[in-house]
């Protein structure tokens, strides 16, 4: 469960930093 956690966490925080650097990806 705490697994499922951090992957969620680190989904979302790689989403963000794509949304706001569009350009590198």
């Amino acid at each position: 469960m705490l697994a499922l956690i951090v992957i969620i966490v680190l989904l979302f925080v790689y989403l963000c930093y794509a949304l706001f650097n569009p350009e590198k990806f």
